[in-house]
């Protein structure tokens, strides 16, 4: 099965763990990461991955999170085909670096595409066969 973790998932253990939704969907992440080394789900990143990450102002979690690339089964980066897909979910109403996130997801095929930000949750929970959930839907779905 192939997930897809934007870049909200992979900075929710860097959240404030006071807040218990925030402490559930990183004991989710977590667990998603752990059956990801195991084998049991094939991990895709994608250069959208790699821009948002970069930018991201903390040395230690750039380098936490980019250490997950060596765990991918692909790497989507961007082509015409991506492009489109992004445009077509923007007019659904999906911001740009969120439409280019699910878009890179399409590409490679995965089965799910993780997030934990509550707008995509809202806008989008099947788009062109792939499912959008947060960690914890994804465990309950797919771990139960």
């Amino acid at each position: 099965m192939k997930v897809y973790l934007d870049n909200c998932c992979f900075n929710r253990p860097y959240d404030d763990q006071s807040n218990l939704r925030i402490r559930l969907e990183t004991e989710a992440k977590l667990k998603i990461q752990e059956e990801t080394r195991n084998g049991a789900f094939e991990l895709i990143w994608s250069y959208i991955l790699d821009y948002e990450n970069s930018r991201n102002p903390f040395k230690e979690r750039r380098e936490q999170i980019v250490e997950w690339r060596k765990y991918t089964v692909e790497d989507v980066v961007e082509t015409k085909e991506v492009l489109g897909v992004a445009a077509m979910l923007q007019k659904q109403g999906i911001k740009k670096m969120d439409s280019l996130h699910i878009a890179c997801a399409i590409q490679a095929g995965a089965d799910y595409f993780l997030t934990t930000d509550d707008g995509v949750l809202k806008k989008a929970t099947f788009i062109q066969g792939i499912r959008v959930t947060d960690p914890i839907g994804f465990i309950k779905e797919v771990l139960a």
